[in-house]
């Protein structure tokens, strides 16, 4: 069963001030366990489903895919070379941290162990990339963090 962690946070709990996008702004460290062994990549996708109020959408702050599966860990700060990162809702590509704009969010990280890698261009985005790993999902697993202004 594919499991995501982080040393920096557990599920549900208070994500560090550090990882905000006005703060340091980088991706806090992650754990990856159990993927599939027929897994060919990872997708991860970072949103914020509590923005729909404030910003009229699910706001997409950290879109990678192509993620090597025997991956077991993620650095914090992480600036992959070996997998595709694409556009955040920020209009940048990478990580963009959480930045609620009125209260307390609920932020997901979800990881997809995928049966193909993606063939995406580095503009996808989270849509693009949930659209094309349809039908490729073997297991997912989702670790989440609240966040306040």
């Amino acid at each position: 069963m594919l499991e995501f962690t982080s040393p920096a946070f557990d599920h549900g709990a208070r994500i560090p001030r550090d990882y905000g996008y006005t703060e340091r702004n980088v991706n806090p460290e992650l754990r990856i366990s159990g993927s599939p062994a027929d897994a060919t990549s990872l997708a991860l996708i970072v949103d914020d489903p509590d923005a729909v109020e404030p910003a009229g959408k699910i706001w997409d702050h950290w879109v990678v895919w192509n993620i090597d599966p025997d991956r077991d860990h993620i650095p914090e700060g992480w600036e992959p070379t070996t997998a595709e990162e694409g556009r955040n809702d920020f209009g940048e590509t990478g990580y963009g941290g959480p930045n609620p704009p009125d209260r307390e969010h609920t932020y997901r990280f979800e990881l997809y162990a995928l049966d193909d890698d993606l063939d995406l261009a580095s503009s996808a985005t989270a849509t693009d990339v949930r659209d094309a790993a349809e039908g490729h999902v073997l297991d997912d697993a989702r670790l989440e963090g609240t966040y306040a202004p």
